[in-house]
C-alpha cells in the first residue's frame, strides 16, 4: 500500500463536543481542500457524538480520557502518539490544550500552532497573571499563535508578551449556504409561538456561567415590567441545555411569564431556529469571535450583544444592533424594547448584518488563512495554495 504524502494536522481540544471552537475546527476540515492535508482530532478528554459532522471519511478521532489536572502525567503516552501518527503540525486551542506543545516538540514535530479562542471561565478579563505566566512559560514550544480577535491578539502582545510577528489574527468564518434568510415567516417546529403573531427573540448556545442567559432572563422580564404593551406579542425563545437552565426557569417562573418563554433544551435544527426568530440576543459575560453571532447575521436577523471580547468587531452598535454592557439586565431590556418598537430598523439592521458577513466572514476566507499559515510555516513560499 502506497503511504498517503499527505501533511497530517493534528488538531487537539480539551473535547470535542457542541460548541463555537468545535463548530470552527468542522468546517475548516469539512472545507479544506482534501488534496492538501489530511486531518486528525485530539480530544485529551472525550470526543462526542459532535464528529459526525466531519462529513469527511479519511478523518482520525483520539480521546484520551484525562481526568480532572494537570497533563504531565500524560506526556509519555502523548510523545508515543506523536511518534506514532508523525504530525506535520499540531494545532492546539485554548489554554487547557496549550500544554500538548512539549510533547509535541520533543516527538519533532515541526510546526505547533496553538489557537485562542476565547477568554477562560476563571479569567474573563485577561488580568490573571499566573494565566498570563503559563501561556508566557509554554510559547518557547509554540511555533505561532493565532487569536481569533483583535481582542485577544492584544492580550497575547500586551500582557502575555508574545511577539508580534509570532502571532496571526482570522476570523471565524460562518457557513452563508447553511445560515441564510429566510424567504417567508417561517415557525420553529415545536414552538408554541408563531410569527407575525408573536415577536420572538432568542439564543442558542450551552447553558452554563460564561454565557449568562439568566441576564437575558432577567432582561426579558424587566422589559416587559417597562412596556406592559409587550406582553401580547413579545415572546423568549432559549436554545441549548447546561446547568444554568433550571435558574433561567425560576426567574421566568417567580415574575410570572414562563408561559411567554420556550426553553426546548438542545436542539439539532439551529438554523431553522434562527430563522424563525426576529432578533438574536447574546448575554455572555466574555467570548471570543462568537459563531452563534455570525450564524445569525448570515441568517439576516439583527443582534443584541454584550460588549465584550470580540462581539464589537462583530456587533455595529447602530448598525446591525446594539451592544451593551454585559450583567447590565436594564440595558439590555432597554435595547430589546427598542429592537420591537422599531420593527423596520430592526430588519434594516438584520440586512445590513448579512451583507457585513459574505463581506467580512466566509467560510472560502477563513479556510484560505488558516491553509496559507500551514504552507507558509511548514513550506516557506515554495508551495502554491490548493484549490
Amino acid at each position: 500500500m502506497t503511504a498517503d504524502a499527505r501533511p497530517l494536522v493534528v488538531h487537539v481540544m480539551h473535547r470535542f463536543d457542541v460548541g463555537g471552537l468545535e463548530n470552527g475546527v468542522v468546517n475548516l476540515i469539512n472545507r479544506m481542500p482534501r488534496q492538501a492535508y489530511r486531518h486528525a482530532i485530539l480530544a485529551l478528554t472525550d470526543v462526542t457524538d459532535f464528529r459526525r459532522r466531519i462529513v469527511r471519511d479519511d478523518v482520525e478521532f483520539i480521546s484520551l480520557h484525562k481526568p480532572p489536572g494537570h497533563l504531565f502525567k500524560l506526556y509519555p503516552r502523548l510523545y508515543r502518539l506523536f511518534r506514532k501518527l508523525r504530525p506535520a503540525i499540531v494545532h492546539s486551542r485554548n489554554l487547557a490544550a496549550l500544554e500538548v506543545t512539549v510533547p509535541a516538540w520533543a516527538a519533532g514535530v515541526p510546526v505547533r500552532i496553538h489557537g485562542e479562542h476565547g477568554r477562560d471561565v476563571g479569567d474573563l478579563d485577561g488580568s490573571n497573571r499566573k494565566y498570563q505566566w503559563v501561556r508566557r512559560a509554554y510559547s518557547p514550544f509554540v511555533s505561532h499563535f493565532i487569536a481569533l480577535s483583535r481582542d485577544l491578539e492584544h492580550y497575547l502582545t500586551g500582557p502575555v508578551g508574545i511577539p508580534q510577528d509570532k502571532i496571526s489574527q482570522f476570523y471565524n468564518g460562518v457557513d452563508t449556504e447553511r445560515f441564510h434568510v429566510a424567504e417567508d415567516v417561517p415557525a420553529i417546529v415545536d414552538c408554541p409561538f408563531r410569527r407575525p403573531a408573536h415577536w420572538l427573540i432568542g439564543t442558542v448556545g450551552r447553558m452554563q456561567a460564561v454565557k449568562d442567559q439568566t441576564l437575558l432572563a432577567r432582561a426579558f422580564v424587566r422589559a416587559l415590567a417597562r412596556a406592559p404593551a409587550l406582553k401580547s406579542s413579545l415572546r423568549l425563545v432559549m436554545v441549548g441545555e447546561g446547568p444554568l437552565r433550571a435558574e433561567v426557569r425560576r426567574i421566568l417562573d417567580a415574575a410570572g411569564v414562563a408561559d411567554l418563554a420556550w426553553l426546548p433544551g438542545e436542539r439539532d435544527d439551529v438554523p431553522d431556529i434562527l430563522r424563525g426568530l426576529d432578533c438574536f440576543v447574546l448575554p455572555s459575560l466574555a467570548e471570543g469571535v462568537s459563531n452563534t453571532i455570525l450564524e445569525a447575521m448570515a441568517t439576516g436577523l439583527p443582534v443584541i450583544a454584550t460588549r465584550v471580547g470580540g462581539n464589537p468587531e462583530l456587533v455595529a452598535a447602530g448598525g446591525t444592533g446594539w451592544l451593551v454592557p454585559p450583567a447590565d439586565d436594564e440595558a439590555m431590556a432597554t435595547a430589546i424594547i427598542a429592537a420591537a418598537h422599531e420593527p423596520d430598523q430592526t430588519r434594516a439592521f438584520g440586512r445590513a448584518g448579512r451583507a457585513e458577513v459574505e463581506r467580512r466572514f466566509s467560510l472560502a476566507a477563513m479556510v484560505s488563512a488558516y491553509q496559507g499559515l500551514y504552507d507558509r510555516l511548514l513550506f516557506g513560499a515554495s508551495r502554491p495554495l490548493t484549490h
